[in-house]
C-alpha cells in the first residue's frame, strides 16, 4: 500500500469539514435541463468510435496507439471456460471468476480500436461464443453477484461498440440478444444502501452507455438523473456520505464513484449534454463533479480531512484501522488493472479550473509510468480510448 501523496499540489486551506449530511428535505436545483432522448447529431456510446479509429490510424506512432497495442492478445483466451452465472461470496469481496473474460475483452477491444484485424476477429469470435453459450445468464440475484455483473458489462458494451460496424446483421442481433437483458438486469433494486452508493453509480453508467449506443432514451436518461442525484447527495465539501463512511477505504470508494461519474459525463458529452459543467445547488451551496474530485484529492493530501466520516468504519475492507487509509488505487493492482484509469478521460479536456489541473498532475505523477491504464469501471483501456499524445 502506498503512502499518502504528500508531495501533491497544495490542498486548499479553506476546506471546512461538514459533519452532518445535507437535509433530505433540502431539494437541490439542477442547472442543466433534463433530457428525454439522445440528442440528434451526437455520437453514441462511451466515445466516438469512428473518430477514435481515424485518429489512431492517422497517428500510427503515437503513444495512444502504442497503448492500445501494449498488451499482447493470447489465442488461449478463446478457450476460457464460459461462466454460466456469477455467485455471492462469503465475507468481503465479490465474485472474481469473470476476471479473465474481462481482461480478454478489454485487451482485444483496445487492439481492435487501433486497427489490429486479428484482434478484432478474435474479439468477435470470443463474444459470440459467450453469447451463444448464454454466459452470465444464471447469475445469482444477490447484490454482490450483480455487482460483479455490472463490472463485466461495461467493457462488454464498449467492446461491442468497437466491433459493431464489422458485424453482420445476424451477428449483431445475437450479441444484442445476449447483452441487452444482462445490462437491464443491473437495474435491479435490492432495498439497501447498494441502491444508492457506488454500486448504483456503476449500474447507471452501464445502463447509460447501452442506452446511448442503442438509442434507448430511458436508459440514457438514467445516467443523467443519477449524476444529478450524486451531486445532490454530496456534502458541501464534496464528500459522498455513503462512501466516506467506509473506514480505510473511504477514498478508495470515492475514487470508484468518480470513475462512474466520469463515464456518465463522457457518454453525456456524446449526446450534447454537459455533465462536466453541471451543478446542483442546495442550501445556497453549488456543487459539481469538480467539488467531489477536489475533496478526493484533498483527502489524499491530508487524510485528516476524512477522519470525521471514515470513523464510522462501515464495511471498511481488509484494513480495520480507519486512520490508515488505503491508497492502493494509486498503483497497478498486479492484475493489469489501474484504478486511476478514469483520469485519462479528464486529462484530454482543456482545464477550466484548478481542480482539473491537479487531476492531470496526479495522473502524470502516479500513472504515467504504468500506462496503459486499464480498468473495468472505465470501460477498458482508458489510455487507448482517450490519450491524444
Amino acid at each position: 500500500m502506498k503512502n499518502a501523496p504528500h508531495s501533491f499540489l497544495a490542498v486548499n486551506s479553506g476546506i471546512v469539514l461538514v459533519a452532518a449530511m445535507l437535509s433530505a428535505a433540502a431539494l437541490p436545483s439542477w442547472t442543466q435541463a433534463s433530457v428525454t432522448q439522445v440528442t440528434d447529431g451526437g455520437y453514441q456510446g462511451l466515445f466516438d468510435v469512428k473518430v477514435r479509429k481515424a485518429f489512431l490510424a492517422q497517428n500510427p506512432l503515437s503513444d495512444a496507439r502504442k497503448a492500445c497495442l501494449a498488451v499482447d492478445a493470447d489465442a488461449k483466451w478463446l478457450n476460457i471456460e464460459v461462466i454460466k452465472g456469477l455467485t455471492t461470496t462469503e465475507g468481503y469481496g465479490t465474485d472474481r471468476s469473470g476476471n479473465q473474460y474481462a481482461w480478454a475483452v478489454m485487451v482485444l477491444s483496445g487492439r481492435a480500436l487501433a486497427g489490429d484485424k486479428r484482434a478484432e476477429e478474435m474479439l468477435k469470435t470470443f463474444l459470440l461464443k459467450w453469447a451463444n453459450s448464454g454466459a452470465f445468464n444464471e447469475t445469482e440475484k444477490v447484490h454482490d453477484a450483480y455487482y460483479a455483473l455490472k463490472r463485466l458489462m461495461l467493457p462488454t458494451v464498449v467492446a461491442y461498440s468497437i466491433i459493431r460496424d464489422g458485424l453482420s446483421d445476424d451477428e449483431q442481433q445475437k450479441l444484442i440478444a445476449w447483452i441487452d437483458p444482462l445490462v437491464r438486469r443491473t437495474d435491479q433494486i435490492f432495498e439497501g444502501s447498494v441502491d444508492y452508493n457506488n454500486h448504483r453509480y456503476l449500474a447507471d453508467s452501464v445502463l447509460m452507455a447501452w442506452g446511448s449506443l442503442t438509442g434507448d432514451q430511458k436508459l440514457y436518461q438514467k445516467g443523467l438523473d443519477r449524476f444529478r442525484v450524486i451531486l445532490g447527495d454530496a456534502r458541501a465539501d464534496g464528500s459522498l456520505p455513503l462512501e466516506t463512511r467506509r473506514g480505510a477505504r473511504a477514498l478508495w470508494y470515492m475514487r470508484q464513484s468518480l470513475t462512474s461519474m466520469t463515464v456518465m459525463a463522457e457518454i453525456a458529452a456524446g449526446g450534447q449534454n454537459d455533465l462536466f459543467g453541471a451543478t446542483v445547488t442546495a442550501d445556497g451551496r453549488s456543487k459539481s463533479m469538480w467539488t467531489v474530485l477536489s475533496y478526493w484529492m484533498n483527502g489524499m493530501t491530508n487524510p485528516i480531512l476524512i477522519n470525521a466520516y471514515s470513523a464510522e468504519n462501515y464495511i471498511p475492507g481488509p484494513e480495520q484501522d480507519f486512520m490508515t487509509p488505503d491508497f492502493g488505487f494509486l498503483e497497478n493492482r498486479g492484475n493489469g488493472r489501474h484504478y486511476l484509469a478514469f483520469l485519462e478521460a479528464l486529462a484530454v479536456h482543456e482545464p477550466t479550473n484548478f481542480v482539473q489541473r491537479r487531476a492531470s498532475a496526479l495522473l502524470e505523477r502516479e500513472g504515467a509510468n504504468e500506462r496503459p491504464l486499464i480498468d473495468e469501471f472505465a470501460g477498458g483501456n482508458a489510455t487507448c480510448f482517450w490519450r491524444v499524445g
